[in-house]
């Protein structure tokens, strides 16, 4: 099966906060998100052929989680002429306080 670009679903905030709960629920003081800057995702997206990104679950060399970011082509394959890491975490640069970032029981 290949990739078409509209691969993913949206989901509802309350998902979502239900989703990143029940992650931070299991791992506390782990970074809670990761964010990468656009020009960096557009410059991604303009490779030929490419459908999407792929993002893949790593370890910071201080052992806190991130993600390694590519392109990946309509055959499925990782486009690697071009490779992201570096992303900024959260905590300490994280957005103002909403359901994908707080426990709203805790307000933390």
């Amino acid at each position: 099966m290949s990739f078409d670009g509209n691969e993913g679903s949206q989901i509802t905030l309350q998902e979502g906060g239900e989703y990143t709960l029940r992650y931070r629920a299991d791992n506390p003081n782990a970074v809670k998100g990761v964010f990468m800057g656009r020009n960096h995702i557009e410059a991604l997206l303009a490779q030929s052929d490419c459908k999407g990104l792929r993002m893949y679950f790593a370890k910071n060399a201080d052992g806190s989680p991130t993600l390694v970011v590519v392109g990946a082509d309509g055959n499925q394959n990782d486009l690697l002429s071009l490779i992201f890491q570096q992303l900024t975490p959260c905590p300490d640069r994280c957005s103002t306080a909403n359901p994908l970032n707080i426990d709203p029981k805790l307000n933390r």
